[in-house]
């Protein structure tokens, strides 16, 4: 009777082959774990802008955040002409990946009676604050650009489902900024402009809020 040829279980070949699904594994394992990682765990990494001391955020923050905003600023034209300041924003902030985290727009602010005020909501959770210009915190280092701006944050909204994305900033700085400047000439009441611009945001959070 002949004798069946079987395989060594343990052969070079087949040691290879488990040390190529193992490492397969491993880095699938390490990619989903990246890919569920909160947004906040590189807020570490982000590095303050070098601004004037006009509008620099005050001791006991620490900054928590930071987009860079493509849209436009925002202007109608009231009996005396273009309103001043923009009418309101409407821009998508992105992080260094291009990929969309907030929308800026202007938005009634429950904890100011809907005041409106200028509002930045994240684009996972929609979880929002409200941010209001401290007056004279202003910076224009380009005559063609709207201003540098320090804002304080006036109101915030956990989303539907308890997102807390964006809930405890307490102070944002809008920096390098290029257009959006208000439209110069005659105007009809109640015509809009819609004028592109950019810029950079930081999101700041108190020292005590882990």
């Amino acid at each position: 009777m002949k004798k069946r040829n079987i395989k060594n279980r343990n052969t070079p070949e087949n040691q290879t082959t488990r040390r190529i699904l193992l490492t397969a594994c491993g880095t699938a394992l390490m990619l989903a774990l990246t890919v569920l990682l909160p947004q906040t765990t590189c807020a570490d990494k982000v590095t303050p802008s070098d601004v004037p001391d006009i509008i620099q955020v005050p001791p006991g923050n620490r900054l928590f955040r930071e987009g860079h905003a493509i849209g436009t600023q925002n202007y109608i034209c009231l009996s005396t002409g273009w309103a001043s300041p923009a009418y309101g924003p409407q821009a998508t902030l992105f992080n260094d990946d291009n990929d969309q985290i907030i929308t800026h727009f202007l938005s009634p602010n429950p904890d100011e009676s809907d005041t409106p005020r200028p509002a930045w909501q994240d684009s996972r959770d929609t979880s929002t604050v409200w941010g209001n210009p401290i007056p004279d915190a202003t910076y224009t280092p380009d005559a063609t650009a709207i201003p540098w701006l320090l804002l304080e944050v006036v109101g915030a909204a956990e989303g539907p489902t308890g997102g807390d994305g964006m809930t405890g900033i307490t102070y944002i700085q809008r920096v390098n900024t290029t257009g959006g400047l208000k439209p110069t000439g005659s105007c009809t009441e109640g015509d809009k402009a819609l004028v592109p611009y950019s810029a950079d945001y930081f999101f700041y959070k108190a020292d005590s809020d882990n």
